[in-house]
């Protein structure tokens, strides 16, 4: 392969596909399921931990396997074979495609908000409780979109990932300042005040108090939020054969990508 990829553009992989839509829309469940402030500081600090920990690792797997292929080519190097081939079909079919299908849905659901027709129309086809929304259809549209641009080759695939993680950043640290700046109302004392007592509110049925096994219960549920809109720093692996200096570049986009993009998923 050509190696057209630069660290910068490394670097913007991570951080585009750390920074999402995933923040926006697991805060609010992950508060009902621990409904202590504190207890979201340190699941968020876990998942930082956590995060940082797998990117080392990676990185120390990508300099030993510099080609393209990202956890496919680690397991079936490590592994052998049939590990591979069975992580491959379930990237596939489920934990790739799952992901995108959520960020898609995400997008048309937040463009909704700009295009408020998009949530009054009606649905295209409907049948019982299946039906075929025009968000949907958005959402579909972008995915066939970013697709297409990317079979174009590497070149046009790196400028959009660069232009819009680029963009994506200066929006979110103005949107970080300006919510310091702009804040009327300061409810974050308010918010850590009842230390590490915590409570859950699954089906608005009101708070109640949880330890113990259910805290538990409610970190590792509270987790799988965090970790999500976390998740995906590895993406730049599945491209490593087409970095400069493989061995270098990859473990150094990594750990520069998801501490400056835990940060900023972190302030917000």
């Amino acid at each position: 392969m050509n190696r057209q990829l630069k660290l910068w553009d490394a670097i913007m992989i991570v951080m585009g596909s750390m920074i999402g839509s995933g923040i926006f829309i697991v805060s609010s469940d992950m508060m009902r399921q621990l409904g202590s402030g504190w207890w979201m500081i340190i699941v968020w600090v876990i998942t930082a931990i956590m995060t940082v920990s797998a990117a080392i690792c990676y990185g120390e797997l990508s300099s030993l396997f510099p080609k393209a292929g990202g956890q496919y080519t680690y397991l079936t190097e490590v592994f052998g074979k049939m590990t591979g081939f069975l992580y491959g079909w379930s990237l596939f079919t489920v934990i790739q495609t799952g992901t995108i299908a959520a960020v898609a849905v995400a997008f048309g659901k937040f463009t909704a908000y700009l295009i408020p027709d998009l949530n009054d129309a009606a649905p295209l086809y409907e049948n019982g409780t299946f039906k075929i929304t025009w968000i949907q259809i958005l959402a579909m549209v972008v995915i066939l979109l970013l697709t297409f641009i990317n079979t174009k080759g590497v070149r046009s695939g790196k400028i959009i990932q660069s232009f819009f993680t680029s963009s994506k950043i200066i929006a979110l640290v103005l949107l970080i300042v300006g919510g310091v700046l702009m804040i009327k109302e300061n409810h974050f004392s308010e918010n850590l005040s009842y230390d590490l007592d915590s409570f859950q509110n699954l089906k608005g049925l009101g708070w109640t108090n949880i330890n113990d096994g259910l805290l538990l219960g409610g970190i590792a549920a509270a987790m799988v939020g965090s970790v999500f809109s976390s998740v995906a720093w590895e993406n730049v692996t599945f491209v490593a054969g087409e970095i400069e200096n493989p061995k270098r570049n990859v473990v150094r986009a990594m750990v520069i990508g998801n501490i400056l993009g835990y940060g900023i998923v972190s302030a917000l």
